[in-house]
């Protein structure tokens, strides 16, 4: 970890008092995090775990897995060679591409920013156990090949991604590692001349529950996510975490070992967060979030209840963007409530957190039945529908100018953090797809650039179930901004925090302000907003 991220994070009275409006997830000092990570770390490492039999070099290929602890890849690694490279490859294709169909960025500056620290967490963890990351600038393909080639290397071990871009990348690393003949170093002297290529093994590691332990084939995947839910719950079981090893050296004998990139290297500037959640990257973040939702504030207890919240950092766990990184495996969330279970209290809650991790497990398999379906106008369905892409309508509502402020609200939270609660996601897509008739690939697009917790299956799967062209066994879902502010901002505290303008107003009047705000750009396809956006109101739903 670089000084100047240290030095930011040395106590957690220091951080809030630059902004009184700004919070840290985790909230505890550098000290107090680096402490229970350990402490993590130690129970999941073990004194049985076997030798190490393996000879040679063996690479592993850092992607979305930027962790230490439950990392199967890495653990293969160790045990199959006697030097282990860990190397992460800066893409340009990730850093400083645009997205496929709209040409936004692909990576904002905030998950840029996140990302960085992950990789700084990395790389402190594995000179903790007698490693270090090598940090390459470049693309996979052509990047390890070459390592491959200066150290001999047997074998690259990754864990392997479901959607087109990342197969492609895998693709290429494969055919690429065909070209690259190696010197056979063993056996009679007649075969000296004889070569061979190194082999690229991928690993799953990225769900709950393991692709290979589902009770049926991807391509016969449940289309109904409570079908899904069902099945597995009664048919299979999580595997446990990977134990490591407490050192994973030697490493190889590298001169530089290369930086990890300041946020101006990747062609971006950073963007200070200076009111609502500012989430820390990487593995030591990631393991303190879960001690202190679940140990220290209780608050798995009560996560059933809380989870449609919309304010503050913990009305809900905010695993999701270390689980994006891969700076926490699934299962040891999964194992660490069933600790809690056991230790504390069991309940709905428990298991409510459970049932979340089941419904990303389920889009990661949903990407593997239906490919780039999944990023089709139609989606998963199929469906044929005719999009607006009305740019001017898109940018009101990207900006946090559509005149409805639970929209804005949630708009101008996602651009200043990176992040949105899942109960705004749901509001802003119907709206954008419902009451503006966008194409909802704009809305996917732009959530790609700007969330901190972006993976492509999650993404694209809450977007084209949202949309009602995918995996939803209700059509035309709708959420009425009436009805969704009265329930989940009935004072109106989220919107006059994120919309200061309506803080003067009756809290009764904030999400309906009527001339005191803009005027909403569309009129609502559902709803009676009669006394709320006076002469801007929409037809009674029939």
């Amino acid at each position: 970890m670089n000084s100047s991220s240290s030095n930011s994070r040395t106590s957690t009275s220091a951080r809030q008092s630059e902004n009184s409006q700004l919070q840290m997830v985790p909230e505890l000092s550098y000290d107090e995090m680096n402490q229970i990570s350990e402490e993590t770390m130690k129970r999941y490492s073990s004194n049985s775990i076997p030798k190490r039999k393996g000879k040679g070099v063996g690479i592993v290929w850092f992607r979305n897995d930027l962790r230490v602890l439950d990392n199967e890849a890495l653990f293969r690694a160790w045990v199959s060679s006697e030097i282990v490279l860990p190397v992460y490859c800066v893409d340009p294709r990730i850093f400083n591409g645009t997205t496929h169909h709209f040409g936004f960025p692909k990576t904002g500056a905030l998950r840029t920013l996140f990302l960085i620290e992950c990789l700084e967490d990395l790389k402190k963890k594995l000179m903790q156990r007698g490693l270090n990351l090598l940090i390459q600038h470049g693309k996979p393909e052509e990047v390890i090949p070459l390592l491959v080639k200066a150290y001999g290397a047997h074998t690259v071990y990754a864990h392997k991604e479901t959607c087109s871009e990342e197969l492609s990348v895998e693709r290429l690393v494969k055919t690429r590692l065909l070209e690259v003949k190696l010197p056979v170093k063993t056996g009679p002297a007649k075969n000296q001349s004889a070569t061979y290529s190194a082999k690229l093994e991928l690993v799953w590691g990225s769900t709950m529950y393991h692709v290979d332990d589902l009770p049926f084939d991807c391509s016969n995947l449940p289309d109904v996510y409570t079908q899904f839910r069902k099945n597995v719950e009664s048919k299979s079981s999580v595997r446990s975490c990977i134990m490591i090893p407490t050192s994973l050296g030697p490493p190889p004998d590298i001169e530089d070992w290369g930086q990890v990139p300041a946020i101006s290297d990747l062609g971006s500037h950073e963007e200070k967060i200076r009111k609502g959640m500012r989430f820390v990257g990487g593995e030591t973040a990631a393991l303190t979030r879960v001690h202190e939702y679940f140990w220290k504030k209780d608050l798995l207890r009560i996560y059933k209840e809380t989870r449609n919240g919309m304010l503050g950092p913990d009305y809900s766990t905010k695993f999701s963007p270390w689980l994006a990184s891969g700076s926490i495996s699934p299962r040891v969330i999964y194992e660490e409530v069933k600790r809690y279970e056991k230790e504390r209290h069991a309940n709905d809650s428990t298991y409510w957190v459970l049932f979340e991790l089941i419904w990303r497990d389920y889009f990661r398999f949903i990407s593997i039945k239906y490919g780039n379906h999944l990023f089709h106008p139609g989606g998963p369905r199929k469906l044929k529908y005719t999009w607006s892409q009305d740019v001017g309508l898109f940018e009101a509502w990207r900006d946090g100018r559509t005149g409805y402020p639970l929209i804005d609200a949630n708009m101008k939270e996602l651009s200043a953090t990176g992040f949105m609660s899942n109960r705004g996601r749901q509001i802003v897509c119907s709206f954008l797809v419902r009451d503006m008739g966008i194409d909802w690939r704009m809305g996917a697009e732009w959530f790609e650039t700007c969330l901190l917790d972006y993976d492509p299956c999650s993404n694209y799967g809450n977007w084209t179930y949202g949309a009602g062209v995918g995996n939803d066994p209700r059509e035309d879902r709708y959420f009425s901004i009436p009805k969704q502010a009265k329930n989940y901002d009935p004072e109106g505290d989220y919107v006059a925090y994120w919309l200061p303008e309506l803080r003067s107003l009756p809290k009764d009047r904030r999400n309906f302000p009527g001339h005191f705000y803009i005027k909403p750009v569309v009129s609502l396809k559902h709803g009676n907003c009669n006394t709320t956006f006076g002469k801007n109101r929409a037809p009674r739903r029939r």
